[in-house]
């Protein structure tokens, strides 16, 4: 699942408490097309989970599936049907069988790069090469991606997604504040590195209990203040710098806004970029073919 970005919105002005933040110190220095993937996505993890490091799972883990057209790329039986190669490289990445399968061989640089992209970025390095793929060191350099620098400037997809988030996106807002990180990419040295050259991160923004993935090795190699909402606060997440209270909303600098919106789990929260009118909306908005959708199932206040 993936946080997603909606842009072009018009949000009204809203009255702010004055003392937003519970911290332990004060604040200082991911895209789903179908709601069935989603679900399926999960209930894979959850069978997995019970079943167990089991000979035939590992076994299978760099099997290519049949499904997969001729050629140097593949996608294996392990696919947990999250979508992220399918919404990253839609010319190479298609959903076959409830997995992810490559329908067409990349046939220009720019496709080799974008499946390279979602090579790197699939939480279960379910997505292969046949031969040594001597250009992914290019294709490292590129994350941070920028989205779109002409209608929402400095806003970034981390890629490196993780199984721990079930493939969930993470972003970066590149902001003259401190820049954010919205929710956890898995952790690699490189990405890193690549993050401060871009300035760092100021703070990591964690939109909801599922999308925490690798947050403490980002804050402590970052510096950066965790903030999540108290509701979604467990033991993995018990040390986090901020912890929200209450309904909110609550501002982040002069110009993001967090707001407090139970649905998928009591605490999620969004974040709302004023200047560049973009809400990250966490997993409780679903995209599918009909627009936006909230899932039942996954909705822990869909009673309320």
């Amino acid at each position: 699942m993936a946080v997603k970005i909606t842009a072009d919105l018009s949000f009204p002005e809203v009255g702010l408490p004055s003392s937003p933040f519970s911290g332990q110190r004060r604040l200082n220095a991911n895209s789903k097309r179908g709601k069935v993937s989603v679900i399926r996505a999960i209930q894979i993890q959850e069978e997995a989970a019970a079943a167990g490091p089991t000979p035939t799972r590992y076994q299978a883990r760099r099997t290519r599936r049949p499904q997969n057209i001729e050629g140097d790329f593949f996608v294996d039986h392990t696919c947990i049907d999250c979508d992220t190669c399918r919404w990253m490289a839609p010319q190479v990445f298609t959903r076959i069988g409830e997995m992810s399968a490559v329908f067409k061989q990349p046939t220009s640089g720019e496709e080799r790069l974008k499946a390279l992209q979602a090579l790197l970025s699939c939480p279960t390095s379910s997505i292969h090469t046949e031969k040594p793929a001597s250009d992914i060191l290019q294709a490292q350099k590129t994350f941070p991606t920028p989205i779109d620098q002409q209608r929402i400037p400095g806003v970034y997809h981390c890629g490196y997604h993780s199984e721990k988030s079930y493939g969930a996106a993470s972003f970066l807002i590149v902001h003259p504040e401190g820049n954010i990180i919205i929710d956890s990419p898995r952790y690699t040295e490189r990405l890193a590195r690549d993050i401060e050259m871009l300035g760092g991160a100021r703070y990591m923004f964690l939109t909801h209990e599922d999308d925490v993935a690798d947050h403490r090795k980002w804050s402590e190699r970052l510096s950066c203040d965790r903030i999540l909402h108290s509701g979604d606060v467990d033991n993995s997440t018990a040390d986090v710098e901020t912890k929200l209270q209450g309904s909110g909303p609550w501002n982040l600098g002069r110009d993001v806004q967090l707001i407090h919106t139970p649905g998928h789990t009591e605490g999620s929260v969004c974040l709302f970029y004023k200047p560049l009118k973009i809400l990250f909306t966490g997993d409780h908005l679903l995209m599918t073919e009909t627009g936006l959708s909230i899932c039942e199932r996954y909705n822990k206040c869909s009673g309320s």
